[in-house]
């Protein structure tokens, strides 16, 4: 287990440092041709290489990341039963967007996030989906739990806000990525009618809410007898995540002078989360599946009596 820990804080930092090589690269290179002119031919070969494949690295290393997470902390079941779906589903929601406009708009993915599926939708588009979904939807699913885990009778409202602020979250964050990334000075997607927000049609938001809280409910309907008994210190990996992701987005649309968006996801996104992240519990727990069998063997062991 220690083993895995390690992995996972290389992946988080490489994650880390692969968001900002590219904010350098992006921001403080490409709009000085000259500084790439006057590198030796192997500087500007490795130069095009990482501006090429640099959005694919640390997608990769996020899911990476997120991935040995979910599997040390929550377990084998729960990571899959959230993973598959999320991929599969935002997926499905990319290619329809991509050919059709429902459910995001009418758009079309550039160069840089590497391979596309079907020709349409780059492959390291669901895992960001996935590991921004997780992220997400454990701060608002740990934080509410702990706020309401006392009483039983509010657990179907417990699902259901989580669920919903847990798509608010993953939404917020594309408030602030979306318009940024299709207007730099190297776009990553572009809009075939650009919308009122920003160049972002308020379609897009729908599409963000509604494709977000599917998986995760379908996450919920497997997670529903697992308890969510994690410490603000089990939950550093995902706020942290969930932070840093905001904070490129938001260097890349200072970089685009996009100023209202980052605003929006402060208030509706940064904020949330880190109160979410509060109310969580101070003292460390093992793992939650693990914590729910004994607690469920417990309850089978004690007789009525001794619980009256």
């Amino acid at each position: 287990m220690n083993q895995l820990i390690k992995i996972e804080r290389s992946l988080l930092i490489g994650h880390i440092g692969a968001m900002a090589f590219g904010l350098a690269g992006l921001l403080l290179v490409l709009p000085h041709p000259e500084w790439i002119m006057s590198l030796p031919p192997q500087g500007q070969t490795l130069f095009q290489w990482s501006m090429a494949g640099g959005g694919v690295v640390y997608i990769i290393l996020g899911a990476a990341a997120v991935a040995i997470y979910a599997y040390r902390t929550l377990g084998l079941w729960q990571w899959l039963t959230f993973m598959v779906p999320a991929i599969v589903i935002s997926l499905t929601s990319e290619l329809l967007g991509t050919s059709t406009g429902f459910p995001f708009g009418h758009y079309g993915y550039l160069s840089g996030l590497g391979y596309k599926i079907g020709g349409l939708v780059p492959f390291t588009i669901p895992l960001s989906w996935f590991y921004l979904g997780l992220v997400s939807y454990l701060l608002a699913r740990v934080g509410l739990e702990r706020r309401v885990a006392t009483n039983q009778s509010l657990s179907w409202w417990r699902h259901l806000s989580a669920i919903a602020i847990g798509a608010v979250l993953l939404t917020s964050w594309d408030f602030v990525l979306d318009p940024a990334m299709s207007q730099a000075s190297v776009p990553f997607w572009l809009w075939e009618q650009p919308g009122a927000f920003f160049g972002m049609p308020y379609q897009n938001f729908a599409g963000w809410l509604g494709t977000g809280a599917v998986f995760m409910a379908v996450a919920a309907l497997f997670w529903q007898k697992t308890p969510m008994a994690l410490s603000r210190r089990q939950l550093g990996l995902p706020l942290a995540v969930y932070l840093s992701n905001f904070v490129f987005a938001a260097v890349m649309s200072i970089g685009a002078q996009i100023w209202v968006p980052i605003g929006l996801g402060i208030v509706l996104g940064v904020i949330p989360a880190v109160v979410l992240w509060r109310m969580a519990t101070t003292t460390p727990t093992s793992n939650t599946l693990e914590q729910g069998q004994r607690d469920r063997t417990l309850e089978a062991k004690v007789p009525v009596a001794s619980i009256k």
